[in-house]
């Protein structure tokens, strides 16, 4: 009798074990992590954040995987096209999301159709940054110095129509400014041609070009937060140096509509559980990034409010690519 209790109890603990380990290792090899931007930028160190932390949870190799082109664009119609048994996700900004499906008519995927959201991670605030040649370090003296030298005042963004692009268009509206914007494909070219020189002016998230302010490299005239980030406290909102502007983006994970809704789940239960993570948080936090934990269920509510504030944006912008 004795006999049969350890062996059902063997069994037991066997089963067990083999449903816990069904449960941490969703995935039959390799998850890649798709992002649209080149190395350096803000979704590319979100990617590789997480993605350093989801293998250790899986127990498999995540690999990022940097699909620049078009904005982004290149990589959600990589994402899209993936076979269900492919283990792919990506993580995407407001630009592929949000802004792209209402100003391409060739966009080639359908964010709400093709694609199922995982997990909201991040939010971050937009800065205006100008190169140390610039001769202002104040807001008003920079529109002042553009208004007299109007050859001269080019906005460079991190891509063309992203959220800083758009952002970009709303201050020269609001300032009564125009400038010709100029497309990189990504943060870190962006970030070098500021401080070379060769942009005097640059719109990207606050966390990319903080570092280079803090080293003197650029300057940071203004942040679009509705109030002074707490990691650089002597930068004034948008509000205060005198234009009522306030716009914030985000980060989050999606899956293509052809992965299995099994999957999919765990998948977004893992990234929750990465951003429980006090090390994560840490980790976010030391690039001046604000983590978010985020259901898949907030996170489509969050998508759906945010296609109803900046749709309106867009599409006064007149912005056609």
């Amino acid at each position: 009798m004795a006999t049969t209790f350890i062996g059902r109890l063997a069994a037991l603990l066997v089963a067990t074990a083999t449903a816990f380990a069904a449960h941490a290792q969703p995935l039959d090899g390799p998850l890649h992590i798709v992002v649209g931007y080149a190395p350096g930028g803000a979704t590319d160190r979100v990617a590789r954040i997480v993605g350093d932390k989801l293998q250790a949870r899986l127990g498999v190799p995540v690999i990022v995987e940097n699909k620049t082109g078009a904005g982004g664009r290149l990589a959600a119609q990589q994402v899209k096209a993936a076979p269900p048994g492919q283990n792919v996700i990506m993580v995407a900004n407001p630009a592929v999301m949000v802004i792209a499906p209402l100003v391409f008519k060739d966009n080639m995927y359908d964010p709400e159709r093709d694609f199922v959201p995982l997990s909201h991670v991040n939010d971050y605030e937009f800065a205006l940054s100008v190169a140390t040649a610039v001769p202002v370090r104040e807001l008003s003296h920079l529109l002042a110095w553009m208004r007299a030298n109007p050859e001269k005042a080019n906005f460079g963004v991190p891509a063309t129509g992203s959220l800083p692009h758009f952002f970009a268009l709303m201050m020269g509206e609001k300032a009564h400014v125009r400038a010709e914007v100029v497309g990189y494909r990504g943060s870190g070219p962006l970030t070098s041609d500021l401080i070379g020189g060769q942009v005097p002016i640059a719109f990207d998230t606050f966390d990319v070009v903080l570092p280079q302010h803090e080293a003197g490299k650029l300057r940071i005239l203004a942040m679009s937060g509705a109030k002074r980030s707490p990691f650089a406290p002597d930068v004034p909102t948008f509000r205060e140096a005198g234009l009522d502007l306030v716009a914030t983006g985000w980060n989050a994970f999606f899956a293509p509509a052809s992965m299995p809704a099994t999957k999919a789940t765990r998948l977004a239960q893992a990234i929750r559980e990465v951003m429980q993570d006090p090390d994560t948080v840490r980790q976010f936090n030391a690039t001046r990034m604000t983590p978010v934990v985020s259901t898949q269920a907030q996170t489509a509510a969050m998508l759906k409010t945010f296609r109803a504030q900046w749709a309106p944006v867009v599409q006064k912008s007149g912005y056609h690519p």
